[in-house]
């Protein structure tokens, strides 16, 4: 389980706060043939976001026809959060089926200019 503190520590070691990054979510999903393995399986752009105070968590979303969230929209809004919210546990919404799907990972790709979170279903 990632948090938000670790997400900021790793968008500044890995892209140095490169704010024309966007986000995506890529999609993991176990082997079948080995369920130690993970398969990559797609991604998608990382729309709006939202601070849940009552569930304690950071939820982003993958809304189609969005444009896809940047690093210089998201960092500064979670510089200002106190250090109990820097402890909440990011998630996204992929759909109706899954909601609320714990983020386990962080990648980039400099080519692209996109900073990914890793999910696992």
């Amino acid at each position: 389980m990632k948090v938000i503190i670790d997400l900021i520590e790793d968008i500044r070691e890995s892209i140095g706060n490169a704010e024309a990054y966007t986000l995506r979510a890529g999609l993991l999903r176990e082997d079948v043939k080995d369920t130690s393995t993970l398969i990559y399986a797609g991604e998608a752009p990382i729309g709006p976001f939202a601070l849940d105070i009552q569930k304690k968590e950071l939820l982003f979303s993958i809304e189609g026809g969005q444009d896809a969230l940047t690093v210089g929209a998201l960092i500064p809004q979670l510089l200002i959060l106190d250090m109990a919210a820097m402890m909440y546990p990011l998630r996204i919404d992929v759909n109706r089926q899954y909601k609320g799907i714990e983020v386990v990972g962080f990648g980039k790709s400099d080519e692209e200019k996109v900073y990914t979170l890793f999910i696992k279903i």
